[in-house]
């Protein structure tokens, strides 16, 4: 067996933490293949194989078009559960223990789905998940920028006044070129007012300038992504200084164009920069990826043997906004599937 067809079986076993993928973009095409013969017409192909054609993207601008497709086939109450649960079961065939979903209510709730009714499925789904599959899920509710302040404001009375028990963040996605993270400030302030913890997109297909933004004004304490922070020196200390972690999803940014190869992925210099990294697969199927295939990447890039993946893992769960309790169950567990691969060594 090779060094890394051994380290593929080492992280395949691994207990795992995510912290930042997408709860529509989590559908596997054997969900969205489900969902979309559920409604048909929608444009969207109800076969898997021919999914994987469709989910090749030509730019970042495409990539949101596609999203937004599979957005729409989220009809009723029925479709988010199901999606929610299954996305877990997909999860735990992963070895991923707890994952904090993203989740953008305005798109589900604008399209005609009762707030209470979302809120209740997704409630629903993270409950069966956690007794029947062992997947603790968490919510980071986040605005879908581009859609402006009525997005936000929504966004932001359903996380304060009717905020489920699995709610931890409030985060801000969608595209970021012409969306200023500063205009979100008032809804971050009241959102944090209530405890929850920042958790927006910075970086991504934009320059340092809109991570320092996201720092100053939206008081952030995780970066989505925070690929470009590797053009600003003075942020990347910043950021190692303050042990402000950044999200970071290889594939993904190949996928939407941020980066132009994994070669050539900022990973490596925020490593060297001391910056704290989480790895995440972000949109995983849309991307053709998931979470072990994004640890093998980062262990490659990386220059990474079992006991540095384990300590990359360990991250994930240092900063995630899991309970303390929950934190040191999933780091013994760690710890003890690294002992017993090296037992085995």
């Amino acid at each position: 067996m090779s060094d890394s067809t051994d380290l593929s079986a080492f992280i395949a076993g691994l207990p795992k933490a995510e912290l930042h993928v997408h709860h529509v973009g989590s559908a596997s095409p054997r969900i969205v293949a489900e969902l979309a013969a559920r409604h048909p017409g929608a444009g969207v192909p109800d076969d898997p194989e021919a999914l994987a054609e469709y989910f090749t993207f030509t730019d970042f601008a495409h990539f949101i078009q596609i999203y937004l497709s599979v957005v729409d086939l989220i009809r009723d109450a029925e479709d988010v559960r199901l999606l929610t649960y299954e996305i877990a079961r997909d999860m735990a065939r992963q070895s991923i223990r707890y994952a904090e979903l993203t989740v953008t209510p305005y798109s589900s709730v604008s399209r005609g789905i009762p707030d209470g009714a979302f809120l209740e499925a997704i409630e629903d789904a993270r409950v069966s998940a956690e007794r029947e599959l062992g997947v603790v899920l968490r919510w980071a509710f986040d605005i879908p920028g581009e859609a402006g302040p009525a997005a936000a404001e929504e966004t932001t009375r359903i996380a304060t006044r009717m905020a489920p028990d699995g709610l931890v963040s409030f985060g801000l996605g969608g595209p970021e070129i012409g969306v200023p993270r500063p205009q979100f400030k008032p809804y971050f302030d009241r959102a944090l007012a209530t405890g929850l913890h920042s958790v927006p997109h910075a970086g991504e297909t934009t320059g340092p300038g809109t991570i320092w933004d996201a720092l100053t004004s939206l008081r952030a304490e995780r970066i989505g992504h925070g690929t470009s922070a590797t053009q600003d020196p003075r942020l990347l200390e910043h950021l190692a200084e303050r042990a402000i972690p950044l999200e970071v999803c290889p594939t993904s940014n190949i996928a939407t164009r941020a980066v132009e190869t994994l070669e050539s992925h900022p990973i490596v210099e925020m490593a060297k920069a001391g910056v704290l990294i989480t790895v995440n697969s972000d949109d995983p199927p849309m991307f053709g990826t998931d979470l072990n295939t994004e640890y093998a990447i980062a262990a490659r890039l990386l220059g990474l043997d079992a006991p540095g993946v384990a300590a990359l893992a360990r991250n994930a769960v240092k900063v995630s906004f899991l309970d303390e309790p929950g934190k040191a169950r999933l780091h013994e567990e760690i710890d003890a599937h690294l002992a017993a691969w090296q037992r085995q060594a």
